[in-house]
């Protein structure tokens, strides 16, 4: 990855006895996968998005740390054998990336209850002065029920912010745990609960088992009142039955920040759908980011040293 001059610096200065190969091929962005690289063969631990199959090729690698909290492209059965059979350790960043996308998920479900996005078109638009609408319109969130798709870090960091606002939150999950701060069910109940929500919240990884998890079906078993979120990956949702449900009326609104594909083409439906707002997959990005992502590793790399577990530790 390109890191900026004083992460670079960061990087560098901390590695003790390592020392540290840059790919030929740097990346502006931890949304990608790196190209093949025989750098790979020289290596012991890698940083960064390495090509799947190139770490398949590359059996001297005792630990891959990736710069990103998802890993879709990683998880599949071949590559988690390999791995295993190598003892190889993989590692993710999500401790990094679970404050920025909750406060993201926050602010979203905030802005909806003002009735910002609202404000912001009138604004943008006639210029009037709609303040008995918007009044009437808005909400608190005291009382609203929330439900929860996945409890991975930025979940329960989202049930630590949401706390003070008193809302109603289920999780869903594939296994309950019992380790939930919250009210959880498995998915099997999921259409139980989904006509009971006024926030819809999906948080899921991208794979296989979760592709079009939200499909017709689940947008149908929602309330018309009901808002829709996605910071989860764009995968995970049936982009066309999402369409056809705000279209329809069937739900209120969605906030999307990830997109299937990724860059959403400019002449995409969804970008002018009313009532559907997209940011380009930011909602993990914050001033710091590439300085957290380095100390991040930098503290993995002193567990693994000391033969400690690591953290955000995914196979």
């Amino acid at each position: 990855m390109a890191l900026p001059d004083p992460a670079r610096r960061l990087l560098m200065e901390h590695l003790g006895r390592h020392s540290l190969i840059f790919s030929p091929n740097l990346l502006d962005t931890n949304l990608v996968s790196g190209q093949a690289d025989p750098a790979l063969a020289q290596a012991q631990i890698v940083f960064g998005q390495p090509d799947p199959r190139a770490l398949l090729d590359s059996p001297n690698i005792e630990w891959v740390h990736l710069t990103s909290a998802g890993y879709e492209r990683y998880d599949n059965a071949p590559f988690r054998k390999a791995m295993l059979d190598r003892g190889t350790i993989v590692t993710n960043s999500s401790s990094v990336y679970c404050e920025p996308c909750a406060q993201h998920a926050l602010a979203m479900m905030l802005a909806f209850a003002r009735q910002l996005p609202a404000a912001l078109l009138n604004q943008s638009s006639s210029r009037q002065w709609p303040a008995a609408t918007l009044r009437a319109d808005s909400r608190l969130l005291r009382q609203q029920t929330v439900v929860i798709l996945g409890y991975g870090h930025i979940a329960r960091r989202l049930v630590e912010l949401l706390a003070p606002f008193n809302l109603r939150m289920i999780v869903v999950r594939r296994n309950v745990a019992g380790d939930e701060t919250i009210s959880a069910l498995p998915e099997t109940r999921l259409a139980e609960v989904l006509p009971l929500a006024d926030h819809v919240m999906n948080l899921l990884p991208g794979g296989e088992a979760t592709r079009h998890y939200m499909d017709a079906s689940r947008f149908g078993d929602m309330k018309p009142s009901a808002y829709f979120y996605n910071i989860g990956r764009g995968s995970t949702v049936d982009q066309a039955a999402l369409l056809e449900a705000l279209r329809a009326g069937r739900i209120a609104a969605a906030y999307l920040d990830v997109m299937d594909p990724e860059p959403l083409p400019p002449d995409h439906p969804l970008w002018s759908t009313p009532n559907c707002f997209i940011t380009p997959h930011t909602a993990g990005g914050h001033d710091d980011e590439h300085l957290n992502l380095v100390r991040h590793f930098l503290d993995r790399l002193e567990e693994y040293e000391s033969g400690l577990p690591l953290l955000d530790r995914i196979m």
